[in-house]
């Protein structure tokens, strides 16, 4: 796949997400509300949409429903979008700003922007459970939501807060920090890696290769992220930066410095494409130059 292609296809799948997007806020989140409305503002207030552009791409690689594939691109945003009001909150990471604009408790208070990220939480499995497809619906919104939960609760990212949170203290180790990651921010990613699966009915062998690829993929993202928290800009990455050195948390820029970080990322991203390009060819060119792309981001 040319960058070209790459870039049509992205454009392609942010607007299909895009669209999801507000087809499902308008059914699930009324503008009769004061929290549906504080839960629109962030959910609808942009974003990378990483994660819904993951179901819509292994999808299209397997060849699955991509009519399911959309709601479900939704869903999985939609549960992403409630964990970063909750990270945002005064008791968790305490931030102001989010994807530059004021954070959802910033705009419309703690209460309501607690209730916000709940119903987002709520509101995202009836998305997947209600999603439309063309045959086999009851067998495919079965397995989406199994992973959505999976990826997102005690075995999943809220484990991952968990261990997030005990260790500010206790200055993890690499090991350590891989376990946290590996349900912070791999386990959701991964879940969206596996309702894209779903669509396509993949068997166990096709879901433990993308399962993989996903958590990799997760843990380049987190390395990447605690680089730009010491070399990037609040106006470029649209949120605060610093506050990890300022708390005292030990993330993989402290361990290794941002350009040792980054090595360690480089290493890991290019073991995942090659995993993939061996297992899947060319048809896994977007999901190949999606992953290098997460690597050189700047925000």
């Amino acid at each position: 796949m040319t960058q070209t292609e790459f870039e049509q296809r992205y454009a392609a799948y942010l607007e299909t997400a895009e669209a999801a997007l507000a087809r499902n806020a308008q059914i699930y989140l009324p503008d009769t509300s004061e929290v549906c409305r504080a839960a629109r503002y962030s959910l609808l207030g942009g974003g990378k949409r990483i994660r819904a552009i993951l179901v819509l791409a292994v999808c299209e690689m397997l060849g699955g429903d991509d009519t399911a594939a959309a709601d479900f691109s939704a869903a999985v945003e939609m549960l992403h979008c409630y964990s970063l009001i909750h990270d945002d909150l005064p008791c968790m990471d305490n931030d102001d700003t989010r994807r530059g604009r004021p954070s959802c408790h910033k705009q419309f208070g703690e209460a309501t922007a607690l209730l916000a990220g709940d119903v987002l939480l709520t509101q995202a499995f009836e998305a997947a459970a209600n999603a439309q497809a063309a045959q086999n619906a009851a067998e495919i919104r079965a397995r989406a939501v199994a992973a959505l939960s999976r990826g997102a609760g005690s075995r999943g990212m809220v484990y991952g807060q968990e261990l997030d949170l005990k260790y500010e203290a206790l200055s993890p180790d690499e090991a350590q920090l891989r376990t946290i990651h590996h349900y912070k921010t791999g386990a959701l990613i991964n879940a969206a890696v596996q309702m894209g699966a779903a669509c396509a009915a993949a068997n166990a062998e096709t879901c433990a290769l993308l399962e993989q690829y996903a958590f990799d993929l997760g843990l380049v993202f987190q390395i990447v992220d605690d680089v730009l928290d010491v070399t990037s800009s609040s106006a470029e990455l649209g949120k605060p930066v610093g506050s990890d050195a300022e708390n005292g948390k030990v993330t993989y820029a402290t361990l290794y410095g941002a350009e040792g970080a980054m090595q360690l990322a480089e290493t890991i991203n290019c073991a995942a494409c090659a995993r993939m390009q061996q297992e899947f060819g060319e048809a896994s060119g977007f999901l190949v130059l999606l992953a290098q792309r997460l690597l050189t981001r700047k925000k």
